[in-house]
């Protein structure tokens, strides 16, 4: 199939053709014929329930691992289907052996629900979460080391990083990172919930000891389609949510965290079709073309809130995050409502607007932005006149 252009795409996602959903990065967006095909799943799952759980899944979980794996660049015994990357991440997190007064070492620009869970974590056996924080704006990704490496002590164990942040949309340095961590000794944790389809992924050149990512973002596989990479020699530690048939003597890494008693498998399953309809499509096109989109759209976006980027170029991929002058806790809703634009404002960065740029996204959407943007900030500047 030849390149698309973003409106022919937009027409293949199910989206709300009234709404300017810039906020692709929080939950992704499935197109139709993905859509389409998860529901086929799960319609055969429902005709005989029986054959297809008890028979046929297994296989069938083999073969869309396999297609995942060489997707991500690995071995299909490492990787395993999860709900999520926030759960692979607690997965990961969970079985590690951390002593009263030993450190997890990250930046403070990791996704809340992921620094509490290492909190959580550190909490229980006494060890400390150390969060670097990192000097925004950035000058460069070498910055990004410098600091969180600044911040190891002999206490460090673990170092946790997102490949991209969730809250600012940087692509962060991961294989530098892993690189120098694994030279001093230390475990690595890399949350890679942004990364698959939005930046290129090669576990097995990367070398990340735990790698956890989701599919129903960037990829566009349906919501709960998420996976956990991890190294061999930490396999054995890593448990499932529950002890159920995976735990049956003889059996395997993944049937220990995926045969985690009856659910709907329709998700994973339909992973494969997820990267066949992008394959079909051009993605490496599309992907720059809204990297283009993303950086463009983020300069004229500083230019209007009279803010300075938070990172290089270099540093975007399809998500981009601006200050705005002050903290407009309202401003989301306010967006939403009055000019159906999506996208989200605040976050664990108060004063930060994040865009996110997908292969449907076209410039009169960015512009419609813009346009709301400046009768918000010109409504609040009258305000504060008053």
């Amino acid at each position: 199939m030849s390149a698309l252009s973003p409106t022919d795409l937009r027409g293949e996602f199910l989206l709300d053709p009234e709404i300017a959903f810039l906020n692709h990065g929080s939950f992704g967006a499935c197109p139709r014929p993905v859509f389409e095909r998860y529901q086929t799943w799960q319609l055969e799952l429902e005709r005989e329930p029986v054959d297809f759980l008890d028979r046929r899944l297994p296989a069938l979980l083999e073969s869309a691992r396999a297609a995942l794996a060489e997707y991500v660049g690995c071995s299909s015994d490492d990787l395993v289907f999860v709900q999520n990357a926030t759960t692979g991440v607690n997965l990961a997190a969970r079985s590690l052996d951390l002593r009263p007064g030993d450190e997890v070492l990250a930046t403070d620009l990791e996704y809340g629900a992921c620094d509490l869970a290492w909190e959580w974590v550190c909490g229980r056996a006494g060890a400390r979460y150390v969060r670097a924080s990192l000097p925004l704006p950035l000058e460069s990704p070498s910055t990004v080391v410098e600091t969180l490496f600044a911040a190891a002590t002999e206490r460090t164990r673990i170092v946790y990083v997102s490949h991209v942040t969730s809250g600012t949309g940087l692509v962060l340095p991961v294989e530098e990172i892993v690189s120098r961590a694994r030279a001093q000794g230390l475990v690595t944790v890399v949350d890679g919930a942004h990364a698959p389809a939005q930046v290129p992924v090669d576990l097995t050149t990367l070398g990340a000891d735990f790698y956890s990512g989701n599919c129903h973002k960037w990829l566009g596989a349906p919501k709960g389609a998420g996976f956990l990479h991890v190294q061999p020699e930490h396999q054995e530690r890593v448990d499932g949510a529950i002890v159920s048939w995976g735990y049956a003597d003889g059996s395997t890494f993944s049937e220990r965290l995926e045969k985690q008693g009856t659910r709907d498998p329709a998700a994973w399953l339909t992973v494969p079709a997820a990267i066949a309809y992008q394959g079909e499509r051009d993605w490496d096109d599309v992907r720059e073309r809204c990297r283009r989109l993303a950086r463009d759209a983020r300069r004229e976006l500083c230019q209007l809130l009279g803010t300075e980027p938070l990172a290089p170029d270099e540093m975007i991929a399809q998500m981009a995050a601006v200050r705005l002058p002050r903290p407009a806790p309202d401003l989301s809703r306010r967006l939403f409502a009055r000019h159906r634009v999506e996208i989200p404002v605040g976050g664990t960065q108060k004063d930060l607007l994040r865009l996110s740029v997908a292969a449907y996204t076209t410039r009169v959407e960015i512009d419609r932005l813009l346009s709301a943007l400046i009768r918000e900030l010109d409504a609040e500047h009258g305000q504060h006149d008053e």
